[in-house]
């Protein structure tokens, strides 16, 4: 009969990461263990609201046809990992990548903190780098696209 061990720092330092970032779920695996630590999202209470007041009605200003998302782009760059996104290697150095700036395959484009590690972000490609789709501080989903590389 095996005995898991469970390591209770993990969990925490999961726990933490859950907290910090406002995410409802977070797992880790390596070799042939893996932990994840979930958090049911807080109860919404319906409140009350006084009745709306018929306002007069507005012509509504022409719309464009809106554009297609960028998660659909054939160079989006997806997230390896939950964390939270870096563009810079700390808050007063400019960004790895300027948008616009071409960047060659194995650069680093940004970081991911995880686990309080922070983890490089490489191109994936050479391109040019038109646009980061996550702001740096930004808390980030497992796939989650984060740059467009054309």
């Amino acid at each position: 009969m095996s005995r898991m061990l469970v390591d209770k720092d993990a969990i925490r330092a999961l726990a933490e990461i859950l907290t910090d970032t406002g995410l409802t779920e977070i797992e880790i695996a390596e070799k042939e263990s893996r932990i994840r630590v979930a958090r049911s999202a807080a109860p919404v209470q319906a409140v009350a609201a006084p009745a709306p007041v018929a306002a007069a009605p507005v012509a509504a200003p022409a719309v464009a046809a809106p554009a297609a998302p960028a998660g659909d782009h054939p160079g989006a760059v997806p997230s390896p990992m939950v964390g939270v996104a870096y563009l810079s290697p700390d808050p007063s150095a400019p960004t790895f990548v300027q948008e616009g700036q071409t960047v060659s395959a194995g650069q680093t484009i940004m970081l991911i903190e995880a686990m309080k590690t922070f983890n490089q972000i490489k191109a994936p490609r050479a391109g040019t780098l038109t646009k980061y789709l996550v702001e740096s501080g930004q808390p980030v989903e497992f796939g989650e696209k984060l740059a467009i590389i054309e």
